[in-house]
């Protein structure tokens, strides 16, 4: 498994990186098919945020841990990762069992998480051409989370976003 760490305002020690190499075996040895495990470390207040995700061919696996510990909040992110391959396997294993198949491939790509909710409102937006800077003020005006836009660059739909530790997001259609 390919390991890319990215660090913003910490750094990680080489005692660190073993141990983040030791336990992303542990995820290895259940789910060989993951090619790369990025880890993120952010550090802010005496906190650090850690963000593992596990990537495979059609399955990526995110988790994200804060702690005054690098190491504790590593550890679980791996545990959360290991507990959703696991949950994931065990459904799968349950479905053939049964003998409908025909719902496993729709279980491989659903996520718990998004089934929990449910859709209580829904809204019809009319879209206009405008560029970033335009939606970004608009979606300030509204005092909202994300703006959905045409792009007037590209015409394509697109999403501005307000990002957790500051900053905007943008969404493009590939």
């Amino acid at each position: 498994m390919n390991i890319i760490y990215t660090a913003k305002k910490v750094n990680p020690s080489e005692k660190f990186k073993l141990n983040a190499e030791k336990a992303l075996q542990k995820i290895d040895k259940i789910f060989p098919n993951a090619t790369e495990a990025k880890i993120m470390l952010k550090s802010h207040n005496d906190l650090v945020d850690v963000e593992l995700t596990v990537i495979a061919p059609n399955t990526v696996l995110r988790a994200e841990s804060t702690s005054s510990d690098m190491n504790a909040a590593f550890e679980d992110c791996v545990d959360t990762i290991i507990r959703k391959i696991r949950k994931n396997k065990t459904k799968l294993e349950k479905k053939i069992k049964t003998g409908s198949i025909s719902d496993i491939q729709a279980d491989l790509y659903s996520d718990d998480e998004e089934q929990q909710f449910d859709v209580i409102r829904t809204k019809k937006v009319s879209l206009k051409p405008e560029s970033i800077e335009e939606a970004i003020l608009q979606m300030n005006l509204l005092d909202h989370h994300f703006y959905v836009f045409i792009n007037s660059e590209t015409d394509k739909v697109s999403v501005v976003y307000r990002r957790k530790n500051g900053g905007y997001g943008f969404i493009e259609p590939a």
